[in-house]
């Protein structure tokens, strides 16, 4: 099976937990952004969007550089292939698990229509 590391996992999944940071993340897809234009897209104070770049910036997600007194946030280079592999496994894990529960319930319903 694949290795994941967990922490970074962790850190990932904590990241995307959230509506707003994945909003943040959608409109970096579309452009870069300073933190006060994610701000004011989002209707949150400097701060709260500050910690919301903060947590997606340890989890690799987005890189920010301050040019003067504008931070211009930015995709990270990483991107989400552990996390989309360890989706899969599990996706094919429960997968296999509802197979084998159709097969109960059909197995079910032939011993009910032999009585």
């Amino acid at each position: 099976m694949v290795q994941y590391s967990t922490s970074r996992l962790d850190a990932s999944f904590a990241a995307l937990s959230d509506a707003t940071r994945r909003g943040v993340l959608e409109q970096l897809g579309r452009s870069d952004a300073s933190i006060t234009e994610l701000a004011d897209r989002f209707h949150m104070t400097l701060t709260g969007m500050k910690k919301h770049v903060g947590v997606l910036e340890q989890a690799g997600l987005v890189t920010t550089e301050k040019v003067g007194r504008v931070r211009t946030c930015r995709l990270g280079r990483r991107r989400l292939e552990e996390e989309a592999a360890w989706i899969e496994g599990h996706h094919r894990l429960w997968d296999a698990r509802f197979d084998a529960l159709d097969q109960v319930v059909e197995d079910l319903k032939r011993k009910e229509e032999d009585r």
